[in-house]
């Protein structure tokens, strides 16, 4: 994968800002650290940081196409995975091809359909196309890759992360709209938002032009079709949807492996993979002393390590476990957090960096099982009712309790309020009653984003690439419209995934319980992370307490953390979790020089 950086105003001179468009494109290093490239011309600065993943020796950028005497220009990050069948159709039709690289053939489907080119790839993608006249902009249906852009008078800044805009502005400001994204919905956002003043996101499935204004305009987005399928017919597909979709992700100039935590996505993730890719080496993930600290709870009721050892024996993979040190997940907490440029998941963030800084010393590209769960509903808000019917986001818990936390100045922002709206205006978009269809909407364009932000902030902060075969809108788009009845089969969430898959797995894996991704357990980190906490409150400068009513964080951080007795988002965000939370908020505040308008 890569870092894309764009600067373009059609009536401007910007060959001025050349040196500040180094400086913001030297912020992708880690994105990109096998090339760096440059187009630059009066009215459009272009630059690229490339991870060299296919087509090693060509597939440099920017790349120009020229044609009927017109030159064209990209940068792009992602992958096509259909990219030779959309190459020879175009050969077909007279295009000539230098390269073996996608960003090729991406660039002449645009030359030749415009933005109806977006309905040819079947990929993860953001990307920059420059024709002189004006910009054309866009991002995957799904969101897997990132990109942020800015607008002032008539330039606009566009990357791959907020920090190269935020170097270009030259400061960072969160207005009343940004504290409440941060403390009513974070680490999730509104879709096309940050928690920056002035910087948003391109939404997933759009696409825009700019030739000094810009909209943003909606090309792909889920819709109602009848389902025919029986219950036999329909498990059939999703096997052939999900194996589809792993194949095919497997287009790769360098060596694949997996990431395996011996959980249901993983494991089928692996499974398949293995029939393609010989050998395979498959990665988990653990903790210093976990197995002496693990203590399951409704979320996490086991740990992973017998089932590790059973899919690695079945499929014979090459497996390496990473074992983390509390230490490194306290001192991680702060470039997992420049990684996002936000706060984010806490040590949930920390630990995948690390994990893939392992993975990152012998491969650059590993295949997740994530995005299953937001597809398959394996989340318990999918079933249960006192969840999926509240009046918010159902991995919202016990607002009132979060609320009581702030201080009156942040009280004043009816935050709750917002949460609402913000539900409401997402459940409007799809204009349907039926809740498996909502919960799917919500989750894809809400929590899903968030692990998706996760997964591409913390692996390209570790030079590599993740791959998510369930992150396909062939598979979201058959099960959004395939009865709630099959997903749930013999009661177990995720059944539909489950049966497809039987034959695949050990039984005992097929019929796993769902679990999270796995968090420490340990007291020493909960330690650490308090003695962190409490030290920061000796800054006199410390955000939080523009946030946080002083007295009642106190007694949190006295407390351990359990005083709330909720997780603060979805499932995993409580006690030593939340605390590191509020230390990236305190890092956050720091280390960006945050300007507060509220």
């Amino acid at each position: 994968m890569c870092g894309i950086v764009t600067i373009c105003n059609y009536t401007k001179n910007l060959l001025d800002y050349d040196e500040k468009f180094m400086t913001m494109v030297s912020l992708l290093a880690k994105r990109g650290p096998d090339h760096e490239g440059y187009f630059l011309t009066p009215h459009c600065l272009m630059a690229h940081r490339r991870l060299s993943i296919i087509d090693i020796e060509n597939g440099n950028q920017p790349m120009l196409y020229t044609f009927n005497d017109k030159i064209y220009r990209i940068t792009y990050n992602g992958e096509i995975y259909n990219m030779m069948e959309i190459k020879n159709h175009l050969v077909s039709l007279g295009y000539t091809f230098q390269t073996m690289s996608d960003t090729e053939v991406v660039l002449a489907s645009y030359i030749e359909y415009q933005e109806n080119c977006l309905d040819l790839f079947e990929g993860i993608f953001a990307f920059v196309i420059d024709d002189g006249d004006k910009l054309f902009v866009a991002r995957d249906p799904l969101g897997v890759k990132p990109l942020y852009y800015y607008l002032e008078d008539e330039t606009i800044v566009i990357a791959s992360e907020i920090k190269c805009i935020l170097s270009y502005i030259g400061k960072a400001v969160v207005d009343q709209e940004g504290v409440k994204e941060l403390l009513g919905l974070g680490p999730s956002m509104t879709p096309g938002h940050t928690i920056y003043k002035g910087i948003y996101s391109l939404r997933p499935g759009y696409y825009m032009y700019f030739d000094g204004h810009c909209e943003p305009i909606c090309y792909w987005k889920l819709h109602d079709e009848e389902h025919t399928d029986n219950l036999e017919e329909t498990t059939q597909k999703v096997k052939e949807l999900v194996i589809d979709s792993v194949q095919k992700q497997l287009l790769s100039d360098v060596p694949l492996s997996t990431m395996l935590s011996g959980g249901l996505d993983s494991s089928i993730i692996t499974a398949i993979t293995k029939q393609y890719v010989q050998p395979l080496t498959t990665y988990s993930i653990t903790y210093e002393d976990q197995e002496k600290y693990f203590k399951a709870y409704d979320y996490q009721t086991s740990m992973d390590d017998d089932y590790i050892r059973e899919m690695v024996e079945r499929y014979q993979s090459d497996h390496h476990k990473i074992t983390l040190k509390q230490l490194d997940l306290l001192n991680s907490l702060e470039e997992a957090l420049i990684a996002r440029d936000m706060p984010g998941m806490a040590d949930v963030d920390s630990s995948f960096l690390l994990f893939s800084k392992e993975i990152a010393k012998n491969h650059k590209v590993s295949l997740s099982g994530e995005c299953a769960d937001e597809i398959f509903g394996g989340y318990p808000w999918f079933y249960k009712e006192e969840l999926y019917n509240q009046p918010y986001f159902p991995w919202m818990r016990d607002l009132d309790m979060k609320i009581d936390l702030f201080n009156e100045k942040v009280k004043a922002l009816n935050i709750k309020d917002y949460i609402i709206e913000k539900y409401q205006d997402t459940l409007q978009e799809i204009h349907t009653t039926d809740k498996k269809k909502q919960m799917i909407y919500l989750n894809t364009q809400w929590f899903m984003q968030t692990l998706l932000t996760r997964a591409d902030s913390q692996t390209m902060r570790s030079s590599i690439e993740v791959r998510v075969p369930f992150a396909s809108i062939k598979i979201l788009q058959y099960l959004y419209n395939m009865p709630y009845e099959y997903m749930f089969i013999d009661g177990e969430e995720k059944g539909i995934l489950r049966k497809a898959f039987e034959d695949f797995l050990p039984e005992d894996i097929a019929h796993r319980k769902k679990n999270p991704y796995p968090k420490t357990h340990s007291p020493v980190y909960s330690e650490f992370i308090q003695a962190k906490l409490k030290e920061s409150l000796d800054d006199p400068y410390n955000i939080l307490y523009a946030f946080f009513d002083k007295d009642k964080l106190i007694n949190f951080i006295d407390t351990n953390g359990d005083s709330f007795t909720a997780p603060w988002f979805g499932q995993l965000m409580m006690g030593p979790q939340l605390m590191a939370y509020f230390y990236q908020i305190y890092l956050w505040g720091k280390i960006y020089h945050i300007q507060l308008e509220f």
